[in-house]
């Protein structure tokens, strides 16, 4: 059984950080340049810790699967991130910050973590406009605030609709400079197929060089893990194609505990699929329910009219009339539900009857056009160019898809896995936003991470490991792992089966959005763990993967990613089947209110659930880490 030792400081809440920093065990700067740290990964999280502990000092080898890490999915997160530095007046504070997510996480997230991340978050946005991201700004020159999802204050820093592209262009400025220096390798087209383990402690990798197919081993005395999430294990998401889960779930079978798998995120404003041919869905950024307002006809004979010839007075506006308090800026698991909710009842929109309109008429009125497109340009071009229509004159219509996973490897208050050794940052980890995620907190999150908690606390690990005991690549751990990645490469090669890899992966994910998506049910749930492990069993008999392992073979890549896909999916059904409550954005229908609410039940399920790899065919191990709360109280979660 694990040992999950979360490692939280003692004392008061709020000056726990400022003490562990001051406690913590450190490294002189002569030493670091002995100690190497491996990053896997070059989004925010990624790119920023790479970036940051080479400018300590520290020798960095930093490994991407993309040509570039401007290509890295943090660049899609367009609308904003938070930041408690109160700009507008409005009552915000790092308090306020804390309680919100607290409370935006269905009270299922560690408490630690989340006062430390409201902490930082103000220094990200100056050490992010010193890079020079280009934040929006008001009239006079500072700069500018919106709102977002679950907070009644306007916090969410941005750059037009491509937040996420400008912080990662600052971070990868950061990482070129550091690359030219000398501080950090940089590895290109390079997937790490597998952890390598000795001692107990993670000392280094296995890595597949995407465009040559060489199999290559690194060793480094810790390493650590900013992959990302594993939404694609739904196959149609919001996330990039390329976005995958093998690293973390190589790291899981190697002995590091997943922890809340089944945590994953609906956001409410994704274009509507429009059809099996589609590979991924595009979102719609949160920032636009700002000025956007959220409707569908009151009667289920208009779901087919022309919006426009629906009068104001057939229109339900039903996040504003369900939650008043907080309208079309409810929580996306919230509003998700509800557009569903109504879907369900037979008044969506669109053909399919899968969609809701999110419609700017009124701030057009109240803006102009030109108001509008100033705002929020760029995103009314990327709606035209799926949809071919013009959300100037007519409403977009929008409906939940999959877009962010809050489970991840479990990780303790200095960002360690149960496995030493090994840190993991960003959306790769569990640790901040409970049961669901506020809008803008992801890119917050990555970048805490990155810049701000992990340079500290890599050091009181580092400490304990003696300058120049990195093991050397020869050792037989490394052999073995190695051994490993080429006996999967070829037994994908061998199988030359009649169905390519896309047919597996487009049916899981029918599997796990019918059974595992915005509701479930223990029938459901059930149902599910029986077509996964079918589907599996299918998927190693009959796939066809083309080409050979000595060159590009971007099939060869996907197959390796979809069986991982095959066997997280499993875990993911499995967790969720055994959480018997709703929390966030894990619904189980037999678990609501009335009102059709989530229903929690803090007695027996106020923990987090850490699965432990017990080995192949055998069923992992459920540990728990209590949650307990000093500030706040657990309460039912109310924006009405």
């Amino acid at each position: 059984m694990a040992q999950l030792d979360s490692k939280i400081p003692p004392g008061p809440l709020a000056d726990k950080w400022r003490r562990h920093k001051a406690d913590i065990k450190l490294v002189n700067p002569a030493n670091k340049r002995k100690y190497e740290v491996i990053v896997v990964g070059a989004g925010l999280a990624g790119a920023s810790a790479a970036a940051t502990l080479a400018e300590l000092g520290y020798q960095v080898k930093n490994f991407v699967f993309h040509d570039s890490p401007r290509r890295a999915h943090s660049i899609a997160a367009q609308g904003g991130i938070n930041a408690a530095k109160n700009y507008q007046n409005d009552g915000d504070s790092v308090h306020r910050l804390f309680y919100d997510t607290i409370k935006g996480g269905d009270y299922r997230s560690r408490e630690a973590n989340v006062h430390r991340l409201a902490e930082v978050s103000v220094n990200i946005i100056d050490q992010c406009a010193a890079q020079g991201v280009p934040f929006a700004r008001e009239y006079g020159g500072l700069l500018a605030n919106r709102s977002f999802g679950g907070a009644q204050v306007s916090r969410t820093f941005y750059a037009r609709g491509q937040t996420g592209q400008q912080l990662l262009l600052g971070a990868y400025s950061a990482l070129s400079r550091m690359v030219g220096a000398g501080g950090v390798q940089l590895f290109t087209q390079s997937e790490m197929l597998d952890l390598v383990v000795i001692g107990g402690q993670a000392k280094g990798i296995i890595v597949r060089d995407l465009v040559t197919g060489e199999i290559s081993r690194h060793a480094a005395d810790a390493v650590i893990l900013a992959t990302g999430g594993y939404g694609n294990v739904f196959n149609l998401s919001t996330y990039a194609r390329g976005s995958n889960a093998t690293a973390i779930w190589r790291a899981y079978k190697r002995g590091a505990c997943l922890a809340n798998p089944c945590y994953t995120q609906i956001h409410p404003t994704c274009i509507p699929v429009t059809g099996d041919y589609q590979s991924k869905l595009t979102l719609m950024s949160e920032s636009l329910r700002n000025d956007g307002r959220i409707w569908v006809p009151k009667k289920k004979e208009d779901r087919r009219k022309n919006p426009a010839a629906v009068p104001e007075a057939d229109r339900d506006y039903y996040l504003e009339r369900m939650y008043p308090s907080f309208g079309n800026l409810a929580p996306r698991d919230i509003a998700s539900r509800a557009a569903k909710r109504v879907c369900d009842e037979g008044r969506g929109a669109g053909e399919s009857g899968l969609g809701v309109y999110l419609d700017f008429g009124d701030a057009i009125k109240r803006l102009g056009e030109a108001g509008v497109r100033e705002r929020y340009g760029n995103l009314f071009d990327i709606y035209h160019e799926i949809t071919n229509e013009s959300a100037y004159q007519t409403p977009m219509r929008i409906y939940p898809a999959v877009h962010y996973t809050m489970g991840g490897l479990w990780v303790d208050y200095n960002l360690m896995s149960n496995l030493p050794g090994l840190f993991v940052l960003g959306e790769a980890n569990f640790s901040d936003h409970g049961a669901n995620r506020l809008g803008a907190s992801a890119l917050m999150q990555g970048l805490a991470d990155g810049y701000f908690v992990i340079p500290y606390t890599i050091g009181d690990y580092l400490a304990t490991q003696k300058p120049g005991s990195r093991p050397s690549t020869d050792a037989p751990e490394f052999k073995q792992a190695e051994e490993n990645v080429r006996g999967l490469v070829a037994r994908l090669l061998a199988i030359k089966g009649r169905e390519p890899v896309s047919h597996f992966h487009k049916r899981l994910g029918k599997i796990m959005w019918e059974f595992c998506g915005m509701a479930r049910t223990k029938a459901g749930l059930e149902k599910a763990l029986k077509e996964i492990p079918a589907l599996r069993e299918e998927f190693w008999q009959n796939v066809n993967v083309p080409g050979a392992g000595g060159t590009l073979n971007q099939s060869l890549e996907n197959a390796g990613r979809v069986a991982d896909f095959l066997e997280l999916g499993e875990l993911l059904c499995l967790d969720a089947l055994e959480r018997e409550e709703s929390c966030g954005g894990h619904f189980r229908e037999e678990h609501q209110y009335p009102d059709g609410e989530c229903k929690r039940d803090d007695e027996k399920y106020a923990h987090v659930a850490a699965w432990e790899f017990q080995g192949a065919g055998k069923k992992p191990l459920r540990n728990t880490e209590p949650l307990n709360y000093e500030a706040v109280k657990m309460s039912v979660r109310n924006y009405k």
